[in-house]
C-alpha cells in the first residue's frame, strides 16, 4: 500500500496507460480521480475499483476546457479533502503531418490538449501542494519529446513542450516539497492512434524508418507501474527527470 490515504486525480483515464494507473495507485491504497471525456468509461474504471475494494469517482473531463480542469482539482479536494498526486496522462495524436502540411487548427488541438492542459492542471494544484508542503506531478511525455522521428510536427513539438515544463516545474519548486517529473513511453498498447485521422503519408512514411527497431510493444500496466514508483516515497529524491519506458528503443539511436 505505497499509497495509502493519498489522493491522486488521473486524466485520460477511462482505457489505456490512464485506466492501468488509475487501477494500479487504488490497489496501492489512493483515493482516485477517474477523469476523461468519455464519462461512460470512467465511470466503467471508476465501478471496477471500488467493486474491487478502491476508493474512485469518476468525472468527466474535457481538457482542453479551463473551467472543467478546475473542476476536476476542485472535485478532488471536494471529494476527498486534498490533493496529493496529479497524473497529466490525457492526450492525442496528430496525424503524422509534417511542418509543411501543418493546419493551424490541427495545431491548436494538439497544444490545448496535450500542452496547455498539462500546465493549467498543474498551475491549479500548485497552490494546494505549496500549503501542505508536499506534492507529486507525473506528465505522460512521449519518446517523442525528446526525438524527431516519430509522429508529426504538432504532437513532436507538443511533448517536447512537456518535458520543458516538467523540468521547469521540478526546478522551480524542489525546495518547497513538490516533485515533477514525466514518463516518455515508446510504444505501447493503446488506442491513442484512434484519435489519428485523415494521416499525412508522406510523414507516416518517415516515422517507419525508426519503427523497425521497436524492439517490442509495451503494455499499459508496464508505464503504470513506472507512474507508482515516480508516485511513491521510493523516488523521494528524483525531481526534473524524463524516464524513458520504450523496451530499448531509443538507446538504438
Amino acid at each position: 500500500m505505497r499509497l495509502k490515504g493519498k489522493v491522486a486525480v488521473v486524466t485520460g483515464s477511462a482505457s489505456g496507460m490512464g485506466k492501468a494507473i488509475a487501477e494500479l495507485f487504488a490497489r496501492e491504497g489512493a483515493s482516485v480521480i477517474v477523469s476523461d471525456v468519455n464519462p461512460d468509461g470512467a465511470q466503467a474504471v471508476a465501478d471496477a475499483i471500488q467493486a474491487s475494494g478502491g476508493t474512485a469517482v469518476a468525472l468527466r473531463t474535457d481538457v482542453a476546457d479551463l473551467n472543467e480542469i478546475n473542476k476536476m482539482i476542485d472535485t478532488a479536494v471536494n471529494q476527498f479533502g486534498t490533493l496529493d498526486i496529479l497524473v497529466n496522462n490525457a492526450g492525442i495524436m496528430d496525424n503524422m503531418a509534417p511542418v509543411g502540411d501543418v493546419e493551424d487548427e490541427k495545431w491548436d488541438l494538439i497544444f490545448d490538449i496535450n500542452t496547455k492542459a498539462v500546465m493549467r492542471a498543474i498551475r491549479k494544484a500548485v497552490p494546494i501542494f505549496l500549503e501542505k508542503g508536499s506534492g507529486v506531478i507525473i506528465n505522460t511525455a512521449s519518446t517523442g519529446g525528446f526525438s524527431g522521428a516519430h509522429a508529426g510536427a504538432a504532437y513532436i513539438a507538443s511533448k517536447h513542450a512537456v518535458i520543458g515544463l516538467t523540468k521547469n516545474t521540478g526546478f522551480m519548486y524542489a525546495q518547497q516539497g513538490i516533485r515533477c517529473n514525466a514518463i516518455a513511453p515508446g510504444a505501447t498498447m493503446t488506442n491513442i492512434s484512434s484519435t489519428m485521422k485523415n494521416v499525412n503519408e508522406f510523414g507516416a512514411s518517415r516515422t517507419k524508418l525508426t519503427q523497425g527497431v521497436i524492439p517490442r510493444i509495451g503494455q499499459a500496466e508496464e508505464i503504470a507501474e513506472v507512474a507508482l514508483f515516480l508516485a511513491s516515497d521510493e523516488s523521494s529524491f528524483i525531481n526534473g527527470a524524463v524516464i524513458a519506458a520504450d523496451g530499448g528503443w531509443t538507446a538504438a539511436f
